[in-house]
């Protein structure tokens, strides 16, 4: 079967041929008809690939921690080809899946064969997912419409965590896929959002779902911006679904918070954190 894998020491994508997966307990296998690519997550994996040794290391400063310890425990030149192997590992993409069931692992129910679902399984012909990550997927649904399901979920737990109530105004920092998903399921929650993007048709997008927004391309200062949108009390929540390795939004998001706001980081940034952002 076909199968998108990417080495994470080169950045190269590729099409590969694979053996198909068997199916174990407790999982279903997926013949797989739709796989949405999450643009955010695999652009910054295929950039994480492209970069040398130090941009690798400034990306995963928790896992140069973890090999300067293995340094200590078992010397140099055993760590640098563990490390050099696990980056050649093939690293299999995706993980917005919909398909048809053709086997059911033992000690599974709920599921049976030819059931159409949706999963977190990878970009490929033939997948094999445990059941706690597969869900069924209406007969009014379209596969299409079903493949944004685990982005969509993404995007609904950072809610969860941020903890809007009706008319509270929430600032979504980063308007992708999961941004533009945070948008819709905030506004119809009754909350007040304001979407910021440097891309217009992004911002266009938000405000079709009803999102006031800040052009960061043209200039728009977001702290000002959300500040008279909050009548100067502050937003009561800033949900981030950036990927950057800046920590420009974290401090961004701090300025733009009222007090005892909430900051949720759903996206991948920089986590360098100022003391007096906070107190």
């Amino acid at each position: 079967m076909k199968q998108v894998l990417q080495n994470l020491k080169s950045g190269a994508t590729t099409v590969a041929d694979v053996p198909v997966p068997s199916v174990s307990a407790g999982q279903l296998l997926i013949s797989t008809s739709a796989s949405l690519i999450s643009a955010g997550t695999e652009k910054m994996l295929v950039e994480f690939g492209r970069g040398g040794w130090i941009d690798k290391a400034r990306q995963q400063p928790d896992k140069v921690r973890m090999v300067l310890d293995k340094i200590r425990t078992d010397g140099l030149q055993p760590t640098f080809q563990s490390v050099v192997s696990k980056l050649d590992e093939p690293f299999p993409l995706g993980y917005c899946n919909v398909g048809r069931v053709t086997s059911v692992g033992s000690g599974v129910t709920g599921f049976q064969l030819e059931d159409r679902v949706v999963s977190n399984g990878k970009h490929a012909e033939v997948v094999s997912v445990p059941i706690n990550l597969c869900a069924r997927v209406p007969d009014n649904v379209s596969d299409e419409e079903a493949a944004f399901t685990v982005l969509g979920a993404v995007a609904l737990q950072g809610i969860r965590l941020a903890q809007p109530t009706l008319g509270e105004t929430v600032v979504v920092t980063g308007l992708g896929l999961v941004g533009l998903l945070t948008v819709q399921l905030l506004r119809a929650h009754g909350c007040r959002v304001l979407g910021l993007d440097f891309d217009s048709d992004k911002l266009a997008l938000a405000k079709q779902f009803g999102a006031e927004v800040v052009d960061l391309a043209a200039g728009q200062d977001p702290i000002d911006v959300a500040s008279h949108y909050s009548r100067g009390r502050g937003a009561d929540a800033v949900l981030i679904a950036a990927a950057t390795q800046s920590s420009a939004p974290i401090h961004q998001a701090a300025l733009m918070c009222r007090k005892r706001g909430r900051i949720v980081l759903v996206g991948v940034t920089g986590l360098e954190l100022s003391r007096d952002d906070f107190f």
